[in-house]
């Protein structure tokens, strides 16, 4: 019995509870650093950004726009959560990451918690630990893509639906799974997908196995209760969108709705047209991109062999689910690697009971260890080198980030990467080799974070370009933009104008020159340099600079050629692909 004067004697269950809390930490300042030091980059955070943007400033919420055309390729939900990021912090700088940030901590948090109901907590924790030094997971969740959501809405609704279908009848967290993943398919249409989680479990259910739950034929209503609770965003969502286009009564909106529901859904997946590549262009991405999970497969494939035969349903479920994912995204021609995300935590689950005895093998201890090492000597090798003797590829890649007078900088870092792993492996000796390992993964990101964005964001993003453009034309000047991006429309200072995002460039350029003439003194056009051809006189006209590999200049009326209409060269490899 203790007396008044002993210290508070803490529990297992206490410690366990802090290292989750902890574990959350370090989560939020490895996700979250950088946050507010970088504009969002191409090739889809300025376009995201740019539709959120105008939300808060036109107050039409329901219809994205790229500009004045409407933008339908997709659905509204992370242009929301941006829109209500700014109206939070009102600052667009840390506003387009902050949803990605709160998918990710979400997708932890839900992972941890399923795999602490199923099997325990340290199971949870090391499922939502390989989750997030995945390097996919890592690399996406800090970028403002739709991607990150559509994997955390996926796996709230897994969440739901496998402690229904293992620790049931939980039927509030049926109906939660079946509303999270209604609100996936408004991110993503792909979060219908959630729902194939029945597959495996009725498969468990009519092999007999334990461990599942059964239900009574009077249950009946409340498995259609999930049909509704899917269907309750989606159709509020989509009706709502249905009778503002009939209200507005122009082509356009029809035709916004019809890309929406049509073309861009159940259409983009029977004839994907981008993005082509081959059936098995997924295996390297569970091997390579989810590396360092990755290493457990080998311990894994024999122990998910023995308790699948022992008609273990709680490695069934995510591990087949996993599966019929996998299988289903590599059927389409069109394929990107972040298609896969929602796949990862639940292979992280079917991996929780197995992790802590797999981690302490000799060879996944050594071989950690050994991947620190390696990779830090090799960062701080190839940063020495293009430090000290400018190799022809490291001058490559300065040229291409327009480094050339801060280059220095850049091979600095690369040193100071592999020096993070290197101190980690001093930290922890081989037989802590995973620790070292991840503590070098963590040190990595947050360096690239706080010291990459700052330095490259320049050149990866239009913020130094249009600040320039603006400069060029005067506070007062309204700037025409011809065969614009997203960035340059979002990072544009002072007045714009612009021409259509889709509207071919030769049209652009002349409804331009029109414009201009108008008003030739107060009009100036920024236009990518491609686009001119030779209808502008170069020697009238400016250079602004260089940003995304192209490059951009700014003209007055008195370089126009009367009468042309440009001819548009063909796209160089280095301007069809954004960094």
């Amino acid at each position: 019995m203790t007396t008044p004067t002993d210290p508070p004697v803490s529990s297992p269950s206490d410690a366990k509870r802090r290292s989750i809390w902890l574990f959350m930490l370090m989560a939020l300042i490895v996700l979250g650093a950088g946050i507010g030091l970088r504009d969002p980059w191409p090739s889809d955070e300025p376009r995201f950004a740019l539709a959120a943007k105008q939300m808060v400033e036109s107050g039409d919420w329901l219809f994205p726009h790229r500009g004045h055309e409407l933008y339908s390729d997709k659905p509204p939900m992370l242009f929301w959560l941006q829109a209500l990021a700014y109206k939070a912090v009102d600052d667009w700088r840390m506003a387009f990451l902050l949803p990605s940030l709160l998918a990710g901590l979400l997708t932890l948090g839900f992972t941890y918690d399923i795999g602490r109901r199923l099997w325990s907590r340290r199971a949870g924790l090391h499922a939502a630990a390989a989750v997030l030094f995945a390097f996919q997971f890592m690399y996406q969740v800090k970028r403002a893509q739709i991607d990150p959501l559509a994997m955390a809405f996926m796996t709230m609704a897994n969440w739901g639906l496998l402690l229904h279908f293992l620790r049931g009848p939980r039927w509030l967290a049926y109906g939660f799974g079946c509303f999270a993943a209604g609100l996936g398919v408004i991110t993503k249409g792909v979060g219908v997908l959630a729902l194939l989680m029945f597959v495996p479990y009725l498969y468990a259910v009519v092999r007999g196995w334990d461990g599942v739950t059964r239900t009574s034929k009077g249950d009946i209503l409340r498995w259609f209760g999930g049909a509704v609770a899917l269907a309750a965003p989606v159709l509020a969502w989509a009706l709502a969108v249905v009778f503002a286009a009939r209200s507005h009564g122009t082509p356009e909106y029809a035709a916004y709705v019809d890309d929406l529901f049509f073309h861009q859904t159940a259409g983009r997946y029977a004839h994907s047209w981008d993005h082509a590549q081959p059936f098995w262009y997924y295996v390297p991405v569970v091997l390579l991109s989810w590396f360092p999970l990755s290493l457990a497969y080998v311990g894994a494939v024999p122990r998910w062999w023995r308790d699948l035969k022992a008609g273990e349903a709680r490695v069934l479920l995510p591990l087949a689910w996993a599966m019929l994912l996998f299988i289903f995204f590599s059927i389409p021609s069109g394929k990107r690697d972040v298609y896969l995300m929602p796949v990862l935590p639940m292979v992280a689950l079917a991996l929780a009971p197995y992790l802590q005895e797999i981690a302490a093998t000799r060879w996944l201890r050594f071989g950690a260890f050994a991947f620190t090492l390696a990779g830090g000597l090799f960062f701080m090798g190839f940063g020495t080198w293009a430090l000290l003797s400018h190799p022809a590829v490291a001058e490559r890649l300065v040229h291409q980030r327009h480094l050339e007078d801060m280059d220095w900088i850049l091979w600095v870092m690369i040193v100071a990467m592999g020096s993070a792993f290197v101190l980690s492996a001093a930290c922890f000796p081989p037989r802590r080799g995973v620790r070292a390992l991840l503590g070098g993964i963590a040190g990595l990101w947050l360096i690239w974070s706080f010291w990459s964005y700052p330095l490259l964001n320049d050149s990866n993003s239009a913020a130094g370009v249009m600040h320039h453009a603006r400069e060029l034309a005067g506070p007062d000047a309204e700037i025409g933009l011809v065969a614009w991006k997203e960035q340059n429309l979002l990072m544009a200072l002072g007045p714009v104008h612009e021409f259509g995002f889709v509207k071919p460039w030769e049209q652009q350029f002349t409804e331009a020159v029109q414009w201009q003439a108008q008003a030739p003194a107060k009009r100036p056009i920024f236009i990518l340099e491609r686009a001119m051809g030779d209808c502008v006189d170069k020697s009238h006209a400016t250079h602004v600079g260089r940003a995304n590999r192209r490059e951009w200049w700014l003209f007055n009326a008195g370089a126009v050629v009367a009468g042309c209409v440009p001819v548009i060269k063909p796209e160089s490899d280095d301007d069809s692909v954004d960094p």
